[in-house]
């Protein structure tokens, strides 16, 4: 057994870790970065990135024959070798080499808490001078099914890794990661089989965004089946068969894509007075709640606040600052926007979901809003522009914004269509800056964009406030 001491020790080494560690050494403290698996994580292996490659080559496809006298095709194999490339097949000694010149030591191994300020890898101790960062991310959830755990099933990991498109799958889960997977392996040319308990998909977003990917998998050769879950599932020779009602549905592989929890049940959170299983709460500087002494920090999905990668390093950012702001003295600007606070988390989370149609939302749902006592008023159209008609013939999108009546400024928008991820920061500056409709009023869209839909949503706005 050796020590070690280092001013900061983070424990996970994904896109949220590299952030902590990197905005800590940036405050002048020496820092270890732990990580068990590939260095640039969940993120870059897994998920956020190949999952997007897969979903790149056949959205471009489908938009290039939206217009007139265009005919394109694409090719399966082309799709998975150029998600291999930009995983770089599971080689992660570039993202190794940039931790070494950030300055960061890198650690390999299973990082877990062992007391207080105390990192356990192996039979090596990391004493932490200041602060231990946790970011070891989230887990899939599998549900109790009858029979679940005695089949194969597909994880998010095994849908993005996988080397084919099989001839039928099944998706458990009308979320982000079934929606997407769903399209796309629909487009690689899976017989796509969606089963969801609930009466529509991703209900974080407004009804407009499920409707219109509904549509859109539908028109994929999905059989999406609202409503319905699975009973049971079994073997039937090589294939799965999933008890559905008194029906059977035999698929190939079954993606089980039904949420994810913080990753906290191999971390030692019983070490220090946290239960094992549960998300690390936290406070808007990343301090854990619950473990005296101020050293415990948590960053990203293991907080279970805004589970999305840039949320998590946005997080991260913040609690490398405050880590090295504590550690050499200087006070802290905890208010709402400072320096210090994670504001965003509470009032402007953007995200993307990457179908075809696109959903790209940020802040609140109308119903969200008026859950937590919002005074909201929404409006609601077609995105139909010159931007987006030259864009594709027959696009078909739409918008809506919450408007906090009380202010008269934006707590909430959601566009869907075609390329519509790129409108999306536009409203996140208008919601985190708290732009009053009035002065957005004279923020001029661009002829002929998709973006002129803004024109549209506030003349709509000003119209029905002066009714």
């Amino acid at each position: 057994m050796s020590e070690h001491e280092f001013d900061v020790v983070v424990i996970g080494a994904g896109p949220v870790g590299e952030n902590a560690a990197d905005y800590a050494h940036r405050g002048g403290l020496s820092v270890a970065l732990v990580e068990a698996e590939k260095v640039g994580g969940e993120c870059s292996y897994w998920a956020c990135i190949p999952s997007k490659a897969l979903l790149r080559t056949p959205s471009a496809v489908a938009a290039a024959r939206r217009l007139p006298g265009v005919t394109a095709e694409f090719d399966p194999k082309a799709v998975f070798a150029r998600r291999d490339a930009f995983t770089s097949r599971g080689d992660d000694s570039g993202q190794a080499e940039w931790v070494g010149s950030a300055g960061i030591t890198l650690v390999r191994g299973h990082g877990r808490l062992a007391g207080e300020r105390i990192v356990a890898v192996g039979d090596d101790l990391f004493r932490a001078r200041h602060a231990v960062v946790v970011a070891t991310g989230s887990t899939p959830v599998v549900p109790p099914i009858e029979g679940i755990d005695m089949v194969r099933t597909w994880g998010s990991r095994d849908a993005t890794a996988a080397d084919e498109a099989p001839r039928r799958l099944g998706v458990l889960g009308g979320g982000v990661v079934g929606c997407e997977m769903a399209q796309a392996y629909a487009r690689l040319g899976s017989q796509v089989t969606m089963l969801v308990r609930g009466d529509r998909l991703l209900t974080s977003a407004e009804p407009v965004a499920g409707e219109k990917v509904a549509e859109a998998l539908r028109a994929d050769g999905v059989d999406l089946r609202l409503g319905q879950g699975i009973d049971a599932v079994g073997r039937s020779g090589d294939a799965v068969a999933l008890t559905v009602g008194r029906r059977t549905v035999e698929v190939d592989e079954l993606l089980v894509a039904t949420g994810r929890r913080p990753r906290t049940a191999d971390v030692g959170a019983e070490t220090v007075g946290l239960e094992p299983g549960r998300p690390f709460v936290i406070d808007d500087t990343g301090l854990v709640q619950g473990v005296d002494g101020g050293w415990l920090y948590a960053t990203g999905d293991v907080t279970g606040r805004a589970p999305l990668t840039h949320m998590g390093k946005y997080q991260a950012r913040i609690a490398g600052n405050a880590i090295a702001a504590r550690a050499g003295g200087a006070p802290l600007d905890t208010g709402a926007w400072g320096e210090h606070a994670m504001t965003a988390d509470h009032r402007a989370v953007p995200q993307v979901v990457f179908t075809d149609p696109e959903v790209a939302h940020v802040g609140s749902t109308a119903e969200q809003a008026r859950d937590a006592g919002v005074p909201v008023r929404t409006v609601e159209l077609d995105i139909a522009v010159a931007g987006a008609s030259l864009h594709a013939d027959g696009y078909d999108g739409g918008a809506v914004l919450v408007i906090d009546t009380a202010r008269e400024a934006l707590v909430g928008a959601t566009f869907v269509g075609q390329d519509v991820s790129e409108l999306l920061h536009s409203a996140t500056v208008a919601i985190a800056g708290e732009v009053p409709l009035g002065r957005l009023w004279h923020a001029v869209p661009s002829f002929p964009t998709i973006s002129e839909v803004w024109l549209r949503l506030l003349e709509t706005a000003r119209s029905e406030a002066h009714a």
